[in-house]
C-alpha cells in the first residue's frame, strides 16, 4: 500500500490547541448567559456582532419591511429552493411511519414519530449572508410539525440581512431574533428574560457556535456536530485539474479553517491540480479567506488504487465528499462515513448548498462515523407504547417478566408482573415465582 501526502494542513496537535482555546472561551460565555440572561446577551451581541436595540426579536412589521427589500428575481430564486428542500424533507417524512403490531396473541406493541414540541434554529451570516441554511433547518422543521419554530441570525453589514429574513419567514419561523454566534445559541438552549427555552439546537456555525452546541449537548438535544465547512475530491483522470481547484477552493472560501482535500490516484492530476489552485487563487475574490484554509488545512493525498482512496476517504469522513471516477457508483455503494456525497462531475457540492433538495447541514470533524446529516427525522422523537389486551397474554408475559426480574434481583420489579398474574391468571405467586408456563400451541 502507497499513500503519499503531497501536502499537508496544520498538524493535528496545532489543531486540537485550537479547540481547547475555542473550548474555554465557550464555557465562559455559556456560563454568564446563564448567569445573567439578557444583560450578558446584550453585552455579547454589542462586542461581537456590533449591534443593539431594545429587543433582537423582529416584529412582524419589521419582517415585511425587510422582505420588501428583497427583489422579485432572489424572491423567486428563495421560494425554488425552498420548494426543492421542503419536497425532499416531506417525502422523508412520508418514508417515516407509526406501527402497531400484535407480537403475541394479545400483546400490542407499537411507536409513534412525534414532532420536538420546540427549536431553535441558526443561520449563520456575519461573513456571508446563509440564506440556505434558513430553508435547512427552518422550513425542514416546519415539515416536520413542530409547534415552535425560532431562527437566530447576526446583523450582515450592521443590520438583518433582507433576504435571510425572507427565507426564514418565509420557511416558517414564528420568532426571529438578530442574534449571531455563542450568544444566540446559548439564549435559544439556555433561555433568558425574554427568549423562552428550546428543546432542540440546529444548524451550522463557526468554531464557537458548534463548540456551543456541544457543550449544551444534553441540556437540550442537538442536530449534529456541525462545524467549519469540510470538502474533499474523489478524483481520478476522467476530470481535469480545473474541476478539481474549483470545487476545493468554493468551499475552502467559507472561512479560515476549512479543510479541503484531494484524494486521487493519479500524480498528474494531483499535481496540476496545485498548480490550478495556485492560478485561481490569484484572481477568486475570496482569496483572502479561501487562500489560508487551503494553506493551514488543505491536503493532497496521492494513493495507488481506488481501495485505498476509498479507505483514505473513509478515515477522514469528510463533510462534502464529491466523487468523480469512472466508478462513482462503486463508491456510493462502498463509501460508509461521509457526510454527504456528490456523484459525478454534473453535480456539485455548492448545489447540495444552496438549492438541489438534500439538507446542507452535514456532520464534520469525523462526525459521519456515527450520525448522517439533519433531515426531518431528526426533529421527530419515535417513541415506543405497549398493551396487553387479554387475561391470558398478561398472565403469561407477567409469568415470564417476574422470572427474568428475580434473575436479576428486581423483587419489586418481580410482583409488578405477579399482581399481573395472580389477578388476570388466578394464580397466587409472589417473589418472582411466576405462572405456570402455559401451552398456547392450541
Amino acid at each position: 500500500m502507497t499513500i503519499t501526502h503531497l501536502k499537508n494542513g496544520k498538524p493535528a496537535a496545532d489543531r486540537a490547541e485550537d479547540d481547547a482555546k475555542t473550548a474555554e472561551v465557550v464555557a465562559a460565555t455559556l456560563k454568564d448567559i446563564e448567569t445573567r440572561g439578557d444583560v450578558a446577551v446584550r453585552e455579547l451581541a454589542n462586542k461581537f456582532d456590533g449591534y443593539d436595540r431594545e429587543s433582537y426579536r423582529l416584529t412582524q412589521d419589521e419582517i415585511e419591511a425587510l422582505i420588501a427589500k428583497v427583489s422579485p428575481r432572489d424572491l423567486e430564486d428563495i421560494k425554488f429552493a425552498q420548494e426543492q428542500v421542503v419536497n425532499f424533507a416531506q417525502a422523508q417524512r412520508d418514508s417515516m411511519k407509526d406501527i402497531e403490531v400484535e407480537t403475541l396473541p394479545g400483546v400490542i406493541l407499537g411507536h409513534k414519530n412525534i414532532p420536538v414540541q420546540s427549536v431553535g434554529c441558526y443561520v449563520p451570516g456575519g461573513k456571508f449572508p446563509m440564506v440556505a441554511s434558513a430553508h435547512m433547518s427552518v422550513a425542514t422543521a416546519k415539515v416536520a410539525g413542530v409547534p415552535r419554530i425560532i431562527a437566530c441570525t447576526p446583523p450582515f453589514n450592521g443590520e438583518p440581512n433582507p433576504a435571510v429574513i425572507a427565507a426564514m419567514h418565509l420557511g416558517g419561523a414564528d420568532e426571529i431574533y438578530v442574534l449571531g454566534g455563542i450568544q444566540a445559541v446559548g439564549a435559544m438552549a439556555l433561555g433568558t428574560e425574554s427568549i423562552a427555552p428550546v428543546h432542540l439546537l440546529v444548524g451550522p456555525g463557526n468554531a464557537f457556535v458548534a463548540e456551543a452546541k456541544r457543550q449544551l449537548f444534553g441540556r437540550v438535544g442537538i442536530d449534529l456536530f456541525a462545524g467549519p465547512t469540510e470538502t474533499m475530491v474523489i478524483a481520478d483522470e476522467t476530470v481535469d485539474a480545473e474541476m478539481c481547484a474549483t470545487d476545493l477552493l468554493g468551499q475552502a472560501e467559507h472561512g479560515y479553517n476549512s479543510p479541503a482535500v484531494l484524494v486521487t490516484n493519479s500524480r498528474k492530476l494531483a499535481e496540476e491540480t496545485l498548480a490550478e489552485i495556485d492560478r485561481i487563487l490569484e484572481i477568486l475574490p475570496t482569496a483572502g479567506t479561501a487562500r489560508v484554509s487551503w494553506e493551514d488545512y488543505g491536503e493532497v493525498i496521492l494513493c495507488d488504487t481506488y481501495e485505498e482512496m476509498l479507505e483514505v476517504a473513509d478515515d477522514i469522513a469528510s463533510e462534502h465528499v464529491q466523487v468523480m471516477t469512472d466508478r462513482d457508483d462503486w463508491f456510493l455503494e462502498n463509501m460508509t462515513c461521509y457526510g454527504a456525497l456528490f456523484l459525478g462531475p454534473r453535480t456539485n457540492v455548492a448545489n447540495g448548498d444552496k438549492v438541489i433538495g438534500t439538507n446542507h447541514t452535514l456532520p464534520t470533524k469525523k462526525a459521519g462515523r456515527y450520525t448522517g446529516g439533519l433531515w426531518v427525522g431528526k426533529y421527530l422523537k419515535t417513541h415506543s407504547y405497549q398493551k396487553v389486551i387479554t387475561d391470558k397474554a398478561a398472565a403469561e408475559i407477567g409469568a415470564y417478566g417476574s422470572r427474568l426480574c428475580m434473575l436479576e434481583g428486581f423483587v419489586g420489579h418481580a410482583e409488578q408482573c405477579n399482581l399481573r398474574v395472580r389477578r388476570y391468571g388466578g394464580v397466587n405467586v409472589a417473589y418472582g415465582e411466576g405462572a405456570p408456563h402455559q401451552d398456547t400451541s392450541n
